[in-house]
């Protein structure tokens, strides 16, 4: 069985243009995202991305230690299913590039979980949003790509296996106990998002990921003295 760490990545957004390039205390957004994916074990680590983005991340990848892949800007699941012929990879596992607090240990729990199980796809839910991995066997991504016929099936990775239950084996089990809080958004989106994410890295920070354990106590903290002040 082969492994493949894919991040997807590009810097044309809108809403917050360029996000995955963002500083953060200890490197940029989307190098946070690759040092805590560094922690999954696999036998490729891969930003996949689109040529309109290749030349700013690829001396970042280079120095993060992933390779870089290059493909269609907006059907993001081809991009995927090239990586995975590619790379040969028979699972991937899938995160993005702005979300600086994706956990490794979510990341290698879910996986052991969806391989133990043989499933299509596997997801934690009730966890931190912008803090979990979605794990795919290539397979069921590759049927994706040959059948999937609406845009939105194109756009995004997973919606295609999602819509068909009947035919992929879905798993999204709630996340572990002292992972857990729906509520909390870490993901990048917006400023305020990113506002967020600095005051959480300027006070957990410590030279190494951030885990999601250490964000649920971090926003219960801060929702206690807030309920102090009122």
């Amino acid at each position: 069985m082969s492994l493949g760490v894919f991040i997807q990545v590009r810097l044309g957004s809108t809403r917050l243009p360029a996000k995955a390039l963002l500083p953060l205390p200890g490197g940029l957004i989307i190098q946070h995202v690759m040092r805590s994916m560094s922690r999954v074990p696999a036998e490729v680590r891969a930003l996949v991305t689109e040529a309109g983005s290749s030349q700013a991340l690829a001396p970042l990848a280079r120095e993060e230690g992933f390779l870089l892949f290059v493909g269609p800007r907006d059907d993001v699941l081809a991009r995927y299913c090239m990586a995975v012929r590619e790379y040969g990879v028979d699972q991937v596992v899938r995160a993005t590039g702005d979300n600086p607090l994706t956990s490794a240990m979510l990341a290698r729990s879910i996986l052991d979980r969806h391989l133990k199980n043989g499933s299509d796809l596997s997801h934690y839910l009730g966890i931190p949003l912008g803090s979990g991995v979605e794990v795919v066997r290539s397979e069921s991504l590759l049927a994706a790509e040959s059948e999937a016929t609406d845009p939105m099936e194109r756009e995004h990775v997973t919606p295609f296996l999602y819509r068909h239950p009947e035919r992929f084996r879905i798993e999204e089990p709630q996340g572990p106990p002292g992972f857990r809080l729906p509520e909390a958004r870490v993901t990048v989106d917006t400023a305020d998002d990113y506002a967020q994410v600095r005051r959480i890295f300027d006070e957990l920070y410590a030279g190494g990921p951030i885990e999601a354990d250490q964000l649920v106590s971090w926003f219960q903290s801060a929702a206690h003295a807030g309920q102090e002040r009122a």
